[in-house]
């Protein structure tokens, strides 16, 4: 493999084979050696991300994330991926949060022929879920992040079983992923908000703790998983497919197929 930067890997290579992925220990080294030692905004700023953008949702707790990130690196550019078919609460939240912090937004929008082509008439969400995200969402996004050498999310372990392992740092294809909220819990992300005095998304009032396109978003009841709001219509879906697995495989299902 090729070097890079103080003696690593350059995060441009391929999918590192075996698992054996050189630059995610070095930054596991550096930043985050135990459960009691772990140093986020040295890993942010670490050369070796190089061009590093956050990806974002706008949807609930998104403010955390951005107002976290944005204390660390200013002016730091932000994917929104503009589906077509978000709440118009969620346009007037990004605005709002725009404003607020000193980030860089940039609209991610799906291809206008791949929508004529495969939804016309807007409704590929009933038909098929995964089509309708992969359209929408994961081939847009592929090719935004292809400027980019390394991507934040704002996933936590909490939302879901499918995230109560997820690592704060990862591959993703040849990106490497940084999931700086990974261990934080619900009451972190309460005493924080309240700590910075952050909007809340409008709709997190009325039930949505996860929010994601209007057509595929429900309330949730007291008792559910916060993310059993995502895509009623396909109770086992769980992820819109814009994530990797460690195998390289595009995560959707609880079944990981």
């Amino acid at each position: 493999m090729k070097s890079g930067k103080m003696g690593t890997p350059s995060i441009m290579d391929s999918w590192p084979p075996g698992g054996h992925d050189p630059a995610l220990q070095c930054l596991q080294r550096r930043y985050l050696p135990n459960l009691h030692s772990q140093n986020i905004p040295g890993l942010l700023m670490d050369p070796l991300l190089r061009r590093l953008v956050v990806v974002s949702s706008f949807g609930a707790e998104s403010a955390v994330l951005l107002h976290y990130v944005s204390t660390i690196r200013p002016g730091i550019k932000v994917l929104f991926l503009d589906t077509g078919m978000h709440f118009s609460e969620t346009i007037t939240y990004r605005q709002t949060l725009e404003k607020k912090f000193d980030i860089e937004v940039i609209d991610v929008k799906p291809d206008t022929n791949l929508i004529e082509n495969h939804d016309p008439e807007d409704n590929l969400y009933r038909r098929d879920p995964n089509a309708c995200c992969n359209i929408r969402k994961t081939i847009p996004l592929h090719g935004a992040l292809a400027e980019f050498d390394s991507w934040i999310t704002g996933r936590k372990r909490f939302q879901s079983s499918t995230r109560a392992a997820l690592p704060i740092i990862e591959r993703d294809r040849k990106h490497i992923k940084v999931n700086p909220l990974a261990q934080w819990s619900p009451e972190d992300i309460r005493d924080y908000t309240h700590a910075h005095e952050l909007p809340a998304h409008p709709l997190q009032a009325k039930g949505f703790p996860s929010i994601g396109c209007e057509t595929c978003s429900r309330a949730v009841i007291e008792g559910e998983d916060p993310r059993a709001g995502r895509w009623p219509q396909m109770p086992d879906k769980v992820e819109c497919g814009i994530h990797i697995s460690p195998d390289g495989k595009i995560l959707r299902r609880t079944n990981g197929k």
